[in-house]
Parts: structure tokens; C-alpha cells; sequence
């Protein structure tokens, strides 16, 4: 049946600010940044791996009616819509002092875990980002 998960999406107000944290701060490449006419379809990737990309969506039409995009606008910046992305990194600490010197806001410290070493931030639309260094 399935061979891989190609995409993953979250929701963002404002694509160009996202391109500005997850380019210009994260580090992330962009993959696709192309109209489709009846909405922007803008992708990142991890750099080296374009097979894996993450939609980075505006909440409306078509997916959306306008009176439920507002609602998942109001409850993207509460940091409720469960929104999440995890990655890894090879030094935990490392990234995260690379991170807070280019002012990214973090939720919590790197901290020691059964499975690694890992942290959280929020990207500027309230969802949820962690990275781990994964145990060896």
C-alpha cells in the first residue's frame, strides 16, 4: 500500500512571515512557493530532504469557509489547534543556543529524556515545534 508520508501541513496567518522563522531562522529550505490561482502552495523541507515537506497553509477557501477559517485563526493563536512538528538534531544545545541568538522564543530548555535530549518552542502562529537529539 503506502510507501512514505510526503507532506505534512499546519497552519500559518501569514506566509511570508512563516518563510522569514522557518527559512530565515530555522534553517529550513523552501521546496515550493507557486500560486495555484485559489491559494499559495508553499512548502519546506529539511535541507537535503525534499522528500518530506511541510505545508505551510492559510486557513480559508477553498478548504475552508471563511466563517471556519476565522475560528481555526483564533484557535491557532491560542496555540490550540495541535499543530506540531518534530525534528532532530545531532546536538541539542547547540541548536538551541544557535536558535535563542536569533531570537527564536522557546517553551522549554533542553532536557534530559529516556529517549534523548529534546526542547520546545512555538513558532509565531502558536504551534508547537520540538527538536531531540535522539539517544545513542
Amino acid at each position: 500500500m503506502f510507501t512514505a508520508i510526503t507532506h505534512s501541513q499546519i497552519y500559518v496567518l501569514d506566509q511570508d512571515e512563516a518563510l522569514d522563522f522557518y527559512v530565515g531562522k530555522l534553517d529550513l529550505e523552501v521546496n515550493t512557493d507557486v500560486s495555484l490561482g485559489f491559494m499559495r502552495w508553499l512548502t519546506v523541507n529539511v535541507p537535503g530532504h525534499p522528500d518530506r515537506q511541510i505545508l505551510l497553509e492559510k486557513p480559508g477557501p477553498p478548504a475552508l469557509s471563511e466563517e471556519t477559517a476565522e475560528q481555526v485563526r483564533e484557535l491557532l493563536t491560542k496555540g490550540a489547534m495541535g499543530g506540531h512538528l518534530i525534528f532532530t538534531t545531532d546536538d541539542c544545545r547547540k541548536t538551541y543556543e544557535k536558535l535563542l541568538g536569533r531570537g527564536v522564543e522557546f517553551t522549554e530548555e533542553p532536557t534530559e529524556r529516556p529517549y534523548g535530549i529534546d526542547c520546545g518552542l512555538r513558532d509565531p502562529f502558536g504551534n508547537s515545534i520540538r527538536f531531540t537529539q535522539p539517544k545513542e
